[in-house]
């Protein structure tokens, strides 16, 4: 259990570890705290905003909407790797979670699957939106990747936290995706890493366990494909800055075991079994490809689908 970082303890945590942090507006005085608690924090949500255009997207952050008031977020990790901190205390970003995934998080173990949404995230979680479209292949520049790396090491730098502190939205509420186009396995390294702590991978699927020698005509699509993986994985694994800019010699790290096996049962549909499966419907092309269902309207009972990463 710990209390929230004073203010100041916050900004000065972000600035110590390397980053540019710009202060937009009065952050201790923008925030939700009367509308619940701010803390104890347990953590660090990271989110993607499917927006383009960084002030746009630090405007939304702070402002928030009709029907979601702002601040959506603590702070904003634009493309720049740039941090804009919009607000301080309890935001609006993380939603209602999984209790389960908050008890591993405290606990500081692998966390399970996200299946229920009872427990208060707002409350527990520092929030960071980071500008990026979230559809797989709007690029996640190496600044910003490095921006998120040192804003989730300064904090748990600062609580004395280990990486496993550090979660994505989609591995807190069930049917949320973000962020998309890097694991947060990868990302947890990355932290565990800079705070000198030997990352534990847990088996995780998403490793590199082998190489792969680009030919004249591959798209990383197709090399996705023929290794049973999708593009987001493949591009956080050689972090790709530009996924469409791969060539003939160039080797890429592959992962291991990807895919997992899927029955289809009565009355399932390509899209509810990716939202099922993957937390998004839209990626049902992404199954029929992976499993040569050219047909999305015809699947019987006892076929096997491949089913990506999620």
């Amino acid at each position: 259990m710990a209390d929230p970082l004073s203010y100041e303890k916050f900004i000065r945590a972000l600035r110590d570890e390397g980053l540019k942090v710009e202060v937009v507006g009065n952050p201790p005085r923008h925030n939700r705290n009367h509308k619940g608690p701010w803390g104890p924090v347990h953590g660090v949500m990271i989110h993607h905003t499917v927006t383009t255009g960084t002030q746009r997207t630090v405007d939304l952050c702070r402002r928030g909407y009709m029907t979601l008031p702002g601040p959506l977020c603590h702070g904003v990790i634009g493309k720049n790797g740039v941090v804009y901190i919009v607000g301080y205390g309890r935001a609006n970003h993380a939603g209602a979670g999984d209790d389960d995934v908050l008890r591993a998080v405290i606990a500081e173990r692998s966390l399970p699957a996200d299946n229920e949404a009872n427990t208060d995230g707002n409350r527990h979680f520092y929030g960071f939106e980071c500008e990026n479209l979230g559809d797989g292949r709007d690029p996640w520049p190496a600044a910003q990747l490095d921006a998120i790396e040192r804003v989730s090491a300064a904090i748990c730098r600062a609580h004395r936290w280990n990486e496993k502190s550090v979660i994505g939205h989609l591995e807190w509420q069930p049917g949320k995706v973000d962020p998309r186009g890097f694991t947060m396995a990868s990302m947890r390294g990355r932290v565990a890493k800079r705070l000198g702590i030997k990352p534990d991978t847990g088996g995780d699927s998403k490793s590199a366990t082998g190489t792969y020698t680009v030919q004249r005509g591959d798209t990383l699509w197709a090399i996705a494909l023929a290794h049973g993986t999708t593009v987001p994985v493949l591009v956080d694994l050689n972090s790709l800055a530009d996924p469409s800019h791969i060539e003939p010699g160039q080797k890429l790290k592959t992962p291991a075991a990807a895919t997992t096996s899927y029955e289809v049962k009565r009355g399932d549909t390509l899209w509810s079994i990716a939202a099922d499966r993957l937390g998004d419907g839209r990626r049902y092309r992404e199954i029929a490809t992976l499993s040569g269902v050219k047909d999305a309207d015809e699947l019987s009972p006892g076929q096997k689908l491949k089913i990506p990463a999620k």
